[in-house]
């Protein structure tokens, strides 16, 4: 007589313990194009508790209008809180986003930050008086020109001349103050019209002339005639007072020209649209490499102040970007309009460290 079946013994019951549960919840590091991602716990953010993070809000709002991928949750949540003090914004941040150290390829985590600014300008609708230098609108050939003129080919060429001939939006008395509006790529000219009359406008970045960018600061250290951390705007333009006969030589040393189209100011809190499509805010708004960080990233800043070198820690938005801002730590601090910054923003070249703050997943 055959033998009964013997029942198979039950299947072990699957054992979590707290330790399994919360390695299955850790995030995972993030590959990017040009950086790397890692997670890390809050704790790793330097001075993060001494931010006034409910500075950050207005940055983070105007970013969320155009939320990134993985953002409209947040955004929404972020959209209904009117934090009351720094420590109910801080709270927000820790309960929906994950810190991330940025770190290049290589593992570097050190990086640079540099600054740039809204310029404010006194303009001429028409050339008059010392007011001959002009800011341009896109030329008709640009799109078909490529490259189109180089910068000392407008100033020495007919035939470049001729081709920005009627598209002048305004005309300003400094060389150099026209190459400084087109270096930060927007600016505020205070215009005056051919009747007499005064008012406030924005030049907003419209397109380029497909050349490189060069820095003529870099230029004039090449030069031998400064050191590279003597370098800034106030420092270049007591160069060309000294050498008023070699300023044509330092400015065509950066062959790019930026085309501008002009737009009202209403309201002069308003900064300039960066790549994002959002105003930027002063001291919260950063430029990116957008193959490193996504535009509407919250980011942490470990930087010190340009001036003081006090330590220098905040939550900013990725909201821009510009040509010589690549590579996975890279950084370019907004720091709004007029002297002040000015002073500030041709004085940065510090060394940053950046953390990525993303939504959980």
């Amino acid at each position: 007589m055959p033998a009964p079946p013997v029942a198979a013994p039950p299947a072990a019951a699957a054992v979590t313990t707290p330790a399994a549960a919360a390695a299955a919840r850790a995030p995972l590091a993030i590959a990017r194009t040009r950086s790397r991602w890692v997670p890390v716990p809050w704790s790793d953010l330097p001075g993060w508790s001494d931010d006034r993070t409910r500075e950050l809000w207005p940055a983070l709002l105007a970013g969320c209008a155009k939320p990134a991928d993985g953002w409209a949750g947040v955004c929404k949540l972020a959209g209904a809180l009117h934090p009351a003090d720094d420590a109910q914004a801080r709270d927000f941040l820790q309960r929906t986003l994950q810190p991330y150290r940025v770190e290049a390829l290589d593992g570097q985590t050190t990086g640079l930050a540099t600054g740039y600014f809204e310029p404010y300008l006194n303009a001429s609708r028409v050339p008059r008086g010392p007011m001959q230098v002009a800011l341009w609108r896109p030329p008709t050939d640009l799109p078909t020109r490529r490259p189109w003129w180089t910068r000392e080919q407008l100033d020495t060429l007919p035939a470049a001349r001729a081709s920005v001939r009627g598209h002048e939006i305004a005309y300003v008395a400094d060389p150099l103050d026209a190459l400084l509006v087109q270096v930060q790529g927007s600016g505020r000219l205070r215009i005056t019209e051919p009747d007499g009359r005064e008012r406030l406008l924005r030049l907003a970045y419209a397109g380029h002339n497909d050349h490189g960018y060069r820095s003529i600061g870099r230029w004039l250290v090449e030069q031998g005639e400064m050191r590279a951390e003597e370098a800034s705007w106030e420092t270049i333009r007591d160069w060309a007072r000294r050498f008023p006969k070699r300023l044509n030589e330092m400015l065509w040393s950066n062959p790019r020209v930026v085309f501008f189209r002009e737009e009202p100011l209403p309201d002069e809190s308003v900064g300039p649209r960066g790549a994002q499509g959002a105003p930027l805010t002063p001291g919260r708004s950063v430029a990116v490499d957008p193959l490193s960080v996504p535009y509407g990233s919250v980011l942490w800043l470990d930087t010190t102040e340009p001036l003081s070198s006090q330590p220098m820690r905040r939550a900013v938005m990725a909201q821009d970007t510009g040509s010589a801002i690549t590579g996975a730590v890279r950084i370019d601090y907004f720091w709004g309009w007029g002297a002040h910054a000015e002073q500030q923003a041709g004085r940065m070249k510090q060394p940053v460290r950046v953390w990525a703050l993303w939504p959980r997943p």
